[in-house]
C-alpha cells in the first residue's frame, strides 16, 4: 500500500515567538515538505521558519487567505503534486504532532475533508474568547440548517485531498477561509468528517479574536460567506 504524499501549509503573520515549534512538531515521517507563507510580516518570522526547516514563500497582500492560496499555488507547481494538504496556524495552539489523526481519519473513512474540532476535543482555559465559542457554535447552527451539513467547529487545523482542494476553487483572501472551504465541501457533496483536536493557549497575541476590530470584521465575513452562499 502506498502511503499518501503529505504537504502542509502555515500561514503565518508575526509569529516568530511560535512558528519554529509549529513546524519541529510536525511529525516528520508523515510529511513531505512544510510550507510557512510568510504574509508581510515584521519581525523575524521567516529566520525562524528556516531555521525550523521549512520552506518560506512571501506574501505581501495581508490576509489569511491570500497567504493560504499563495502556498496552494506554489504546491500546484511541484512536478508530483501531494494526496493530502494539511493546513494549521502559527501560533502554535493546535498540536502539531496531532497531525496523524486527521490524515487516518480521511484515509481509512475515505473522506475529502477533515476537521480538527476544538469543540469535540480539549481546550485548555482561555485558549478560546467566548465571542469564538459563541461565534463557531451559530456558523456551524446556520450551517447545519441551511445546508444540512453537521460541523461542531470552524477549526484552522485541517486535512483535504489536494485534488478536491484544487476543484473547490478557494477564492476567499482574508477572514473566510474556512467557512468557504467548508460550506463549498457541503454544496459539492463532498465526503467530509471531523476529529477531536487538544487546543492550548496560542503563544503572542491574536491579531483576530484578540482585537475587537478583528472579532468584528472575521464575524461579518463568516456569517456573509453562509448567506451569500446560500
Amino acid at each position: 500500500m502506498r502511503y499518501p504524499v503529505i504537504d502542509v501549509i502555515i500561514p503565518a503573520f508575526n509569529e516568530e515567538n511560535a512558528v519554529g515549534s509549529v513546524v519541529k512538531d510536525l511529525p516528520q515521517s508523515w510529511v513531505r515538505e512544510v510550507v510557512v507563507v510568510d504574509n508581510n510580516s515584521r519581525d523575524a518570522t521567516r529566520r525562524s521558519a528556516e531555521e525550523a526547516g521549512a520552506t518560506v514563500l512571501d506574501e505581501s497582500r495581508q490576509g489569511y487567505g491570500y497567504a493560504c492560496l499563495k502556498g496552494i499555488e506554489y504546491i500546484k507547481a511541484k512536478p508530483t503534486p501531494p494526496d493530502i494538504i494539511v493546513f494549521i496556524d502559527a501560533d502554535y495552539s493546535d498540536y502539531p504532532e496531532e497531525l496523524p489523526q486527521l490524515v487516518t481519519h480521511l484515509t481509512e473513512h475515505n473522506l475529502d475533508l477533515v476537521i480538527g474540532s476544538r469543540a469535540l476535543g480539549k481546550r485548555e482555559a482561555g485558549s478560546m474568547t467566548p465571542q469564538q465559542v459563541f461565534g463557531n457554535w451559530l456558523a456551524t447552527t446556520l450551517i447545519r440548517r441551511l445546508y444540512g451539513v453537521h460541523y461542531t467547529d470552524l477549526g484552522p487545523f485541517r486535512a483535504v485531498r489536494f485534488q478536491k482542494l484544487l476543484d473547490m476553487d478557494m477564492q476567499d483572501t482574508t477572514y473566510g477561509w474556512t467557512v468557504e472551504m467548508q460550506l463549498k465541501a457541503a454544496k459539492m457533496g463532498f465526503r467530509t468528517g471531523e476529529v477531536p483536536v487538544t487546543y492550548r493557549r496560542r503563544i503572542g497575541h491574536s491579531k483576530i479574536s484578540g482585537t475587537f476590530k478583528g472579532t468584528l470584521l472575521a464575524g461579518y465575513k463568516i456569517l456573509s460567506w453562509i448567506f451569500k452562499y446560500r
